[in-house]
């Protein structure tokens, strides 16, 4: 792709302080090299030199294409934060791989999943929003972006997903095909071994003992009935799991900056804020065609698909809520818009109950109440704060009891023979708490002692990706029939996981797995190389954030090689900075220049670092995957024939 100058000025800042280079910033240019390395042999290990992955002839069923999805697309975000520039060509070329080969599976149509629900859909598309930090968009990316929006806006015939008159999806399951009505034995096929171990979707399901917390989902029976039952009150109408496709939305906007796609995520974060008042302040979880609470279910606000009963309970809740509510605090900068999680999290506050000296609030809502009470989780009031800064968010982190140490920090460990209670690296972010404790001041070793486990997380994958478990060309084409689940096989070796790079460069938490963006409060680019991410050799630590600043320091520890690093403010822009103040290391202010944009230039001679103060107005600027070049790729959309 052709880029051009930005003739608009950038204003540029100089370090001019020598320095033996901390051992946190030696220790994240290290990491960064390793996993540049372990990105590539990962690849080489698991996939054909076009992109396809070594597997299957087959693979049955409606879950599927999220999984290789979630295993490569860390090799995008790696990029992004600063990776090698290899990166970028793989993670382009794996995607149209998977994306083709899932088709020829037949589960993919037109690029986009067929049918599944906004669980698995918010996972696997993640690719795609870390392509568009990846940057510069090209064509496809943009044609991409405005053909899956449309299949969730009502403007896609073959996919009638959205019902623009009543505001709601129009099932829980749905894709490029449109929405599922009916479900069949077929698409849920590979899940049933998984299943038996799980709660049962309903309290009546003949056959079944619903308080044995199981259900023989591979007892043909049982399963016929099972999904006969589904198919009657579950897969018809709206579910708070369909929020996630703001994410998609959004990330349309993030290309184009219509203000159609604006105006659809408020709309329909709109529309579930009505019903949830209509509930008395509790989100009911299944909407009928009508737009009738329970309108499938006796009346009942719960019992809806991937709701408050079945199967994971208030996650499936909450974290597409507070996926929607930080989309719309970025497409509207009001803060406002978090209202909707924020009283959620209260309301699940509220039901709390002391059980063996602890506090704890319910996860499942049955016929017979609430259930399944554990200790609250305060990742999603963090999650909020760190958009907000706001005290509210952050008394609702501090009320919850610290049970055990926040500062613990966690790597996944795979040793036992219970699959319940031994840490995969499915969905590998865990430690958002203890990056809220450094960031509070409470935890300054932070830094380094989550990249000392960020090195050992690698190695651990590493050391599985290259034993026999690890090769693909070992594995049956029997589901389940090695230690771990086969179309989860690439996360499980994935060993391109850097939480802590995310978190100290970018000074924000990890993603939501599950179809969150990744908000950060700044990112970087290469000024000498034109892309994204920091340069080599420079290294960067997010301090200090507050409503109106943030601290960072760069370093670049290089003694023979200059580095210039633009700074933007915001993941996408969506900030201003006001000014830019060199601080000394007695906390006093050196030298401060005026910057006014959302971006600034940072000069880094050999061997120097600097730490800036960075006063700033947030949600301000109207958000965009843009980079500080212009590009000359193709703007206007390609019209293909109607036939």
């Amino acid at each position: 792709m052709a880029i051009t100058e930005n003739p608009q000025s950038i204003p540029v800042i100089a370090a001019k302080r020598k320095t033996i280079p901390p051992q946190w910033a030696f220790m994240q240019r290290q990491l960064f090299d390793q996993l540049n390395k372990a990105a590539v042999e990962f690849v080489e290990r698991y996939t054909q030199p076009d992109g396809t992955l070594i597997w299957r002839q087959d693979w049955p069923g409606m879950d599927g294409s999220d999984d290789p999805y979630e295993g490569f697309m860390n090799l995008a975000l790696l990029y992004m934060l600063g990776g090698s520039s290899e990166l970028h060509e793989l993670s382009r070329k794996i995607w149209d791989g998977i994306t083709w080969q899932w088709t020829e599976y037949g589960q993919i149509h037109r690029e986009f999943d067929a049918y599944y629900d906004w669980m698995h859909h918010g996972e696997g598309y993640l690719y795609i929003y870390f392509l568009g930090l990846a940057g510069p968009a090209t064509l496809k990316d943009r044609q991409r972006a405005a053909r899956f929006a449309a299949m969730y806006m009502g403007e896609d015939k073959e996919a009638p997903n959205y019902d623009k008159e009543r505001k709601l999806i129009r099932s829980p399951i749905t894709g490029s095909l449109g929405p599922r009505f009916e479900l069949t034995g077929e698409d849920w096929c590979t899940h049933r071994g998984i299943l038996d171990d799980y709660l049962a979707p309903y309290e009546d399901i003949p056959g079944v003992d619903f308080a044995s917390g199981t259900c023989a989902w591979s007892n043909d029976e049982v399963y016929a009935r099972v999904i006969a039952m589904m198919n009657e009150r579950m897969t018809r109408g709206d579910v708070p799991l369909n929020l996630n496709a703001t994410g998609l939305v959004t990330h349309a906007f993030l290309h184009f900056g219509e203000e159609k796609y604006r105006e659809w995520v408020l709309e329909y974060l709109a529309v579930w804020e009505e019903r949830t008042k209509q509930n008395g302040g509790i989100i009911p979880d299944n909407i009928g065609l009508t737009g009738k609470i329970g309108e499938y279910n006796d009346g009942k606000w719960w019992g809806g698909y991937y709701g408050w009963r079945w199967p994971h309970g208030f996650l499936t809740i909450i974290e597409p809520l507070t996926n929607a509510c930080m989309n719309a605090v970025l497409l509207s900068g009001d803060m406002s818009k978090l209202n909707l999680a924020r009283e959620q999290l209260d309301a699940n506050w509220a039901l709390r109950k002391e059980q063996n000296g602890k506090w704890v609030v319910p996860n499942k809502k049955f016929d017979s109440g609430w259930s399944d009470f554990r200790g609250a989780d305060p990742k999603y009031a963090v999650y909020l704060w760190t958009m907000s800064m706001a005290d509210e968010d952050l008394e609702r982190i501090e009320r919850i009891p610290k049970d055990h140490d926040w500062n613990e920090i966690i790597i996944p460990k795979l040793s036992g023979t219970d699959k319940k209670t031994r840490r995969n690296t499915k969905h590998y972010i865990g430690n958002t708490q203890p990056w809220f404790q450094f960031i509070s001041g409470k935890h300054p070793d932070y830094p380094i002692q989550t990249l000392k486990a960020n090195f050992e997380l690698v190695e651990q994958q590493l050391s599985k990706l290259r034993s026999q478990t690890g090769d693909p060309y070992s594995w049956s084409d029997q589901y389940s029939e090695n230690d771990f689940s086969s179309i989860h096989i690439w996360q499980e070796m994935c060993p391109v996981y850097m939480e802590s790079l995310v978190q100290l460069t970018l000074g924000g938490p990890m993603h939501i797995s599950h179809g969150g963006l990744q908000h950060a409060r700044v990112r970087y680019f290469d000024v000498c190389a034109k892309r994204p991410g920091l340069p080599e050799s420079v290294a960067a630590l997010v301090k200090e954030l507050s409503a109106d600043s943030v601290t960072v320091e760069l370093v670049n520890i290089s003694l023979f090689d200059h580095r210039s690093v633009i700074i933007q403010a915001g993941t996408f822009g969506e900030h201003v900075f006001r000014e830019a103040s060199i601080i000394g290391d007695k906390d006093e202010v050196i030298e401060t220049i005026s910057v006014h944009q959302k971006w600034l230039t940072v000069d880094l001679a050999q061997g120097t670092s600097v730490t800036l103060r960075i006063s700033m107005d947030r949600y301000v600027n109207s958000p965009s995957y843009d980079m500080p070049w212009l590009d000359s790729e193709q703007k206007d959309l390609l019209k293909g024939r109607l036939l």
